[in-house]
């Protein structure tokens, strides 16, 4: 019987891994843009939990309420009491 050695063609992470740290250089690229788009995600999710977590408090529901009687200031005769 002939014996014939298959050589595996590995997973998903075995061909992502042949594919990044092929060269230094593709390495290098992809851990900088990695940290950016990592950056970015983070910086949106804690975003979004702190608007959330603090609604009615923070300034843009209040600038409605603000922004007219710094026009009545500038314009007294507008003013209405």
């Amino acid at each position: 019987m002939e014996h014939t050695t298959r050589r595996s063609q590995g997973g998903l992470f075995e061909g992502l891994y042949r594919l990044i740290m092929r060269r230094n250089s593709i390495y290098v690229t992809f851990v900088i843009a990695g940290a950016f788009a990592g950056e970015r995600a983070v910086d949106y999710g804690v975003r979004k939990i702190w608007e959330h977590n603090n609604v009615g408090t923070t300034f843009q529901p209040l600038e409605a309420t603000i922004r007219p009687k710094e026009t009545q200031l500038m314009n007294p005769s507008t003013y209405e009491p």
